[in-house]
């Protein structure tokens, strides 16, 4: 018998279960989530591996969805130094990089920016040769001042030749620093592409740490597992493609539970109400992977384009903290978070959350109920009214029709929520799903992904689609799938009549299982 770890970092807890290799779970543990995140990991992994109890050499794969990557955008910590290389003189020049970024994170990642000839027109013609005298002297300058550098050029989707060019001549001046290029990780706008490209360079130092401290977490508990992160698309990739695009990693959290809830629940299309300590997040299942947003989406005041998971979050959760004043009674949005065991009244604290009024309600069993006996009935009935509507109305804002649809509901947070909801064809609670998120990173696939534009004209529409599944399935390979277990789950194709040559972006999800 061999054995799968899956570890899920969230905002409240960090979730560890142990499946076997029929993907039954054996042990699961929750344990607060700390404010390094390494700590929390490491207690999370040794408590499901006490009450797992079983023989570590067994253990063949280890997964972590983390928010390290997250945390160190937001709170503007542990940065690289990056040197921002935007290719497209004389175009471009008008609206310089990094434009609209919060002060704050210029600073923190140096707010190097320079801007060098070359780049190419939306039908691939070159705007100017690329500079490469220019590219020489710019990395002579930047030696020993930067971590790593972004390469964004004009197009570069459309024709990535000087992206390209420009990573070989850096690595020939600077020797092997890490290289980001925009078009290997965002979509066609030129600046949030950009913006992406530039937070990837400045997490690669996170992400090597990160997975260096969870490989020697498993090594001191005995463990020699093949290491992978979770995507935010709900599929891993392997230590080594994870620290090349460390931004996939970005809300895997909820593409995790989301995952988690589709095996669990055996539904394949359905949304799924994940309910933590402190929010809930509301996603689509669509063939059995989460719904991709098709808008811009900000990170840290950031905005960018690459893949992020369709999701609605609200301030609703387990620890959320209810208040009664002038307004009557109000919900959140803040919350007693990770600290409920002590604040909660349940739990001899002194503050009135979600988790008391449930309890207080007979509809949970938290804590000590005695503690919540004093609670005036109204006060509880308005409450839990208030936490149904939020609920229902999120649900109702992620539907893209009036039809009811199965609700799965997952997360420690969930059971403020009732069997029934407005909305939904039914309500599915499945077994464990309080660690929905940790067994979703645990039982995940391993995905490669393309987005780019095709001519039609020159390659056919079959030659196109062929091209773009092997390129793919190529990505998917990298990230470490079985080649033999590959197969394309998501195929889009969008004619874009405002370019030459019959264009068309293809974008293309191939997913295959972990490689033994």
């Amino acid at each position: 018998m061999s054995y799968r770890i899956g570890i899920d970092v969230g905002g409240t807890n960090t979730d560890a279960v142990i499946l076997d290799e029929n993907l039954m779970p054996v042990a699961k543990a929750k344990t607060p989530t700390t404010a390094d995140v390494t700590g929390g990991i490491y207690r999370a992994m040794s408590l499901v591996l006490q009450q797992g109890a079983v023989d570590t050499s067994k253990i063949k794969y280890a997964m972590l969805g983390t928010t390290h990557c997250t945390n160190a955008v937001v709170e503007r910590k542990r940065l690289n130094q990056v040197a921002v290389i935007r290719i497209g003189l004389p175009a471009t020049g008008a609206i310089k990089p990094l434009t609209g970024w919060p002060q704050d994170i210029k600073e923190a990642i140096g707010n190097r920016q320079y801007l060098v000839g070359g780049g190419h027109e939306f039908d691939g013609r070159e705007i100017a040769p690329l500079d490469e005298q220019r590219l020489r002297e710019i990395a002579r300058e930047i030696k020993g001042k930067v971590d790593s550098v972004a390469i964004t050029a004009v197009f570069a989707p459309v024709t990535n030749d000087h992206e390209v060019r420009a990573a070989a001549i850096i690595r020939e001046e600077l020797g092997d620093i890490p290289v980001s290029l925009s078009h290997e990780i965002g979509s066609i706008g030129l600046l949030e592409r950009e913006n992406a490209t530039v937070l990837n360079a400045s997490l690669v130092d996170v992400a090597r740490t990160t997975a260096e401290s969870f490989i020697a977490a498993l090594e001191r508990e005995g463990i020699k597992a093949k290491v992978y992160f979770g995507q935010n698309d709900g599929t891993l990739m392997a230590v080594e493609y994870a620290m090349r695009y460390p931004i996939l990693t970005i809300a895997c959290g909820p593409t995790n539970s989301i995952r988690g809830a589709s095996f669990l629940a055996k539904q394949r299309n359905a949304l799924v109400v994940d309910v933590g300590g402190t929010t809930t997040d509301v996603g689509v299942l669509v063939n059995g992977f989460p719904r991709e947003s098709s808008v811009a989406v900000e990170i840290g005041g950031v905005r960018t384009n690459f893949r992020m998971p369709d999701l609605i979050s609200i301030g609703l959760g387990g620890g959320t903290i209810v208040r009664s004043g002038d307004k009557g009674i109000t919900i959140g949005p803040d919350s007693v978070g990770y600290r409920i065991t002590q604040e909660a009244l349940v739990f001899g604290g002194d503050t009135l959350t979600t988790s008391d009024v449930v309890t207080a309600l007979g509809k949970a069993n938290i804590g000590d109920p005695e503690k919540v006996k004093h609670l005036a009935q109204q006060t509880l009935d308005h409450a839990y009214k208030q936490i149904i509507d939020m609920a229902e109305d999120v649900i109702d804002r992620m539907k893209t029709s009036a039809e009811p649809m199965p609700v799965i509901l997952v997360g420690g947070g969930s059971i403020i929520l009732p069997d029934e909801l407005a909305g939904a064809s039914e309500v599915i609670r499945p077994e464990h799903f309080d660690v929905a998120n940790a067994i979703g990173a645990a039982i995940a696939q391993v995905s490669g992904q393309i987005e780019r534009i095709f001519s039609i004209d020159e390659l056919g529409r079959e030659g196109a689609l062929k091209m773009a599944k092997e390129l793919a399935i190529e990505e998917a390979v990298k990230a470490g799938a079985d080649p033999a277990s590959i197969e394309i789950v998501e195929i889009e194709d969008v004619p874009l009549a405002y370019l030459p040559g019959n264009a068309t972006k293809i974008r293309v999800k191939a997913a295959g299982n972990l490689l033994v």
